[in-house]
């Protein structure tokens, strides 16, 4: 008995002992070569089409444009310019409509000033529709159809959208008609910065409601009925429950969507004949810059790094900023850190 009960108990012993572990074996000198044969054809390419615009475009932005020289009217052919075009970019300032002809820096100020308008208003304006739209998710008969018919203006290309609403605000088009108004929406200064925001925020709230929406459903049901039982408002609900729960992907909404009204092109573009309205009132930083091509190259470089700096900037913000706080808020805290 006290032999089969030694037998048991080093079988025991040896089935809850830790087996060695193996070690890893090195990476295969063959797999590594195999490995940068597939991967190296996609890192040249995006070093061709990312990589190389950028540096050529920052090497621009420190040349001269050719053209007349004011001082002595003869052909220039362009030389190194060092900060000169960002400092007639940077420096110089005017209003709306009265500018120095010829001056590079005449609509820059403006210009931004237009474009972060575009993109606080807007972007507020998406999220508090957007979450609206992602809570009020009930189960209804017809809802998958609804969801498929909200997403219709996403999908609908930038450019048709902007000659549809350059149709509904004509003057003589249905807006006017319908409130039985008179306003020029795209020729008036804040007329047709709001037409612009009307239409943007038309187009991309289903956007932004997609990816809150998405976010919601990974919430548990079983949350909100311990908060009913517990006897919390729909008010404390959505404050205390639903906000913070939803705030990682609340946050890559508002972040694609700031991102993607900083770039803001073909919709003043379109809508308000290449940026005009009453003087440039809704000249974006990317209208400024496909205008200033057709002057110079080289100051239209400068510009585009200028307009690149101030979107990475603001990524920078977002990313460093709002998404470390959401990445602290999911960690769980270690003992004794």
């Amino acid at each position: 008995m006290t032999a089969q009960s030694g037998i048991a108990t080093g079988e025991t012993a040896q089935a809850t002992a830790p087996r060695p572990r193996r070690r890893r074996r090195g990476l295969d000198p063959n797999q590594a070569r195999r490995a940068l044969f597939l991967v190296g054809p996609t890192l040249l390419m995006l070093a061709i089409v990312i990589l190389y615009p950028i540096i050529r475009g920052v090497i621009m932005s420190f040349q001269k444009d050719s053209g007349l020289d004011p001082a002595t009217g003869l052909f220039v052919s362009g030389g190194f310019a060092g900060l000169s075009n960002y400092t007639h970019w940077l420096l110089q300032r005017c209003g709306d409509t009265a500018c120095p002809p010829g001056t590079l820096g005449s609509q820059f100020w403006g210009a931004v000033g237009v474009t972060f308008f575009f993109t606080v208003v807007s972007v507020g304006i998406e999220v508090v529709l957007g979450l609206w739209m992602a809570t009020v998710n009930r189960a209804f008969r017809g809802r998958g159809l609804l969801r498929a018919a909200v997403l219709v203006p996403w999908a609908i290309p930038t450019a048709v959208t902007a000659k549809l609403w350059f149709f509904i605000f004509a003057y003589a088009g249905i807006v006017n008609s319908l409130f039985n108004t008179k306003i020029l929406w795209t020729g008036d200064k804040w007329a047709a910065r709001f037409a612009i925001i009307i239409a943007d925020v038309w187009k991309t709230t289903p956007f932004m409601a997609l990816l809150i929406l998405a976010g919601l459903q990974v919430i548990p049901a079983e949350v909100y009925e311990a908060a009913r039982v517990d006897g919390a408002t729909a008010w404390q609900r959505f404050r205390m429950i639903t906000l913070p729960l939803v705030r990682p992907a609340l946050m890559v909404a508002v972040l694609f969507r700031t991102l993607d009204v900083l770039r803001i092109y073909d919709l003043p573009a379109i809508l308000t004949q290449g940026g005009g309205g009453s003087g440039n009132a809704t000249t974006s930083l990317s209208i400024l810059v496909v205008n200033q091509i057709r002057q110079g190259f080289n100051s239209a470089a400068a510009l585009s790094t200028i307009t690149f700096l101030i979107i990475f900037f603001v990524a920078f913000i977002f990313i460093k900023f709002l998404g470390a706080n959401v990445n602290e808020a999911q960690a769980p805290k270690r003992k004794g850190a």
